[in-house]
């Protein structure tokens, strides 16, 4: 218990310390934002500030930190470790330098701004990573409330179309239709905060509940060690499974939807960093409770985080009657991440494909193959064709291999402006190892060859020489612009 409240803390110091050093390195002016400059009334259009923060809050909080950090619970406490200090130092610094950075670039998607940075060559190798992981977002937060709901009423006795999976899929994606066509305003903009408190209560209800009923929070200091039953390397497989709760590359691709409604640049520390450590803790009640009512074993038994470990920790936290309440903030989460993600999909093939979005016809064109690429995706797993846990591990690890990218990015254009790049060339370089050794080891990536599969000894070296070689590119790179830009100036 006294290792967790000590995470928060340091959490909440983390926003107005750290966060504000990492604000007054970028330094915010009071330039005309893009949503005062463009205001189109439908991707550019002012909010405020408390909405902002909402809305970011659940673009980017959506089954991650409840689902993630379940399953990361199963190495045991140790995981409020890099819940807790992969907020602050990578996390928080990621989702505020891309929002940022999209704003001061007139709110261009995250792919168009990687390639203003770091090159052409890479623009289009995230135009086609981003596209690629928005719609398995997509996917993946439409087919866990779809389930999440056929729980709830399942276990209150409904019967019929109200326990159907296909149902509620195809309810969801008709909605993500509306939400990713209509003004940003009319749909998200409205119903966001409503679902944003849910979303609080339900954590405070939990966290309350678990310390009420009586469940003991294993000590950090008492139990650091690997506590995951298969014993399952915690690097670098916790730090994959635990992404939206400490980083996430895909809050890059979020926060540009954000970037596009500030009304002025200072607001960005609040909305940008101030919603990740919002997730850091929402991420951090969530393990604790993991550890707390199931414990390693126990959610690795129960499958880690999914629809029935949520629902039984409402259940043994919050009651009856609390129940409906913290399924519903559950439930948002996806829902408001998965409009969101298909929504970023839109605009980033509008900036790649230049299609003026002001046009229904435009966003006619990119919204229906979208949603039905991700229709098909969604069926499939429902119908046993396309196996859920897959897309998810192929998600997590695109998402951790998205923020790396990001993070390089936000480095270099650090390095262009003469101020601390090191501040996100550090995350950067340990993003950069995570990614690496995960793929060399991990089942679905080179781990499919026997002998390499959870393989220590290859995988971790592997993972330290491609950080070391990344960060070797980066002072290369800022070397040639040194001398590009010295010859610039005696020619």
């Amino acid at each position: 218990m006294v290792s967790f409240f000590i995470c928060l803390i340091v959490l909440v110091v983390g926003y107005f310390t750290y966060g504000k050093f990492v604000e007054n390195t970028f330094s915010p002016d009071d330039r005309e934002t893009p949503a005062v400059a463009i205001n189109d009334g439908v991707d550019y259009v002012v909010m405020p500030q408390w909405k902002l923060f909402l809305v970011q809050l659940l673009n980017i909080a959506g089954l991650g930190p409840i689902f993630g950090a379940l399953t990361g619970a199963e190495w045991g406490p140790v995981v409020f470790l890099w819940i807790t200090f992969g907020t602050i130092f990578a996390g928080g610094v990621h989702d505020y330098f891309s929002g940022m950075l999209s704003e001061r670039n007139n709110g261009a998607s995250i792919a168009e701004v990687t390639g203003t940075y770091l090159g052409n060559t890479m623009k289009n190798v995230m135009r086609v990573f981003s596209v690629i992981l928005l719609v398995m977002v997509g996917t993946v937060f439409a087919v866990g409330p779809a389930g999440l709901v056929v729980v709830l009423f399942k276990n209150n006795g409904a019967t019929g179309i109200l326990t159907s999976a296909p149902f509620w899929l195809a309810i969801i994606l008709i909605y993500y239709f509306i939400a990713t066509f209509v003004s940003i305003d009319k749909i998200i903009g409205r119903i966001y905060p409503v679902f944003g408190i849910c979303l609080i209560i339900m954590a405070v209800g939990v966290i309350i509940g678990t310390f009420a009923g009586g469940y003991h929070v294993p000590e950090l200091w008492s139990h650091f060690t690997n506590m995951h039953p298969k014993h399952t390397p915690i690097w670098s497989f916790m730090f994959i499974t635990v992404a939206c709760g400490a980083i996430s590359g895909f809050h890059s691709t979020q926060s540009p939807l954000m970037a596009r409604c500030l009304k002025s640049e200072k607001q960005g520390r609040f909305v940008f960093y101030g919603a990740m450590v919002a997730e850091g803790v929402i991420a951090l009640v969530w393990a604790a409770a993991g550890c707390a009512i199931f414990g390693g074993e126990g959610l690795v038994n129960a499958g880690g985080g999914n629809s029935t470990t949520v629902y039984e920790i409402c259940s043994k936290t919050m009651g009856s009657v609390g129940i409906i309440l913290a399924m519903l903030g559950v439930v948002a989460c996806p829902i408001t991440s998965g409009d969101t993600a298909f929504r970023s999909a839109r605009l980033t093939l509008s900036d790649w494909l230049g299609l003026d979005q002001n046009k229904a016809k435009n966003r006619l064109i990119l919204c229906v193959p979208l949603l039905g690429i991700g229709a098909i995706l969604g069926f499939g797993n429902t119908f046993g064709f396309i196996d859920y846990s897959i897309i998810w591990r192929y998600f997590s690890w695109t998402n951790q291999t998205l923020a790396m990218i990001v993070l390089w990015a936000a480095s270099m254009y650090l390095f262009m402006e003469k101020r601390n790049y090191w501040i996100t060339v550090v995350p950067a370089t340990f993003m950069s190892a995570v990614s690496a050794t995960y793929f060399v080891m991990a089942p679905e990536c080179l781990g499919l060859i026997p002998a390499l599969k959870n393989n220590t000894l290859v995988a971790y070296p592997v993972g330290v020489i491609v950080a070391l070689l990344f960060l070797c590119l980066f002072i290369m790179a800022t070397k040639r612009r040194k001398n590009v830009t010295m010859q610039e100036k005696h020619a």
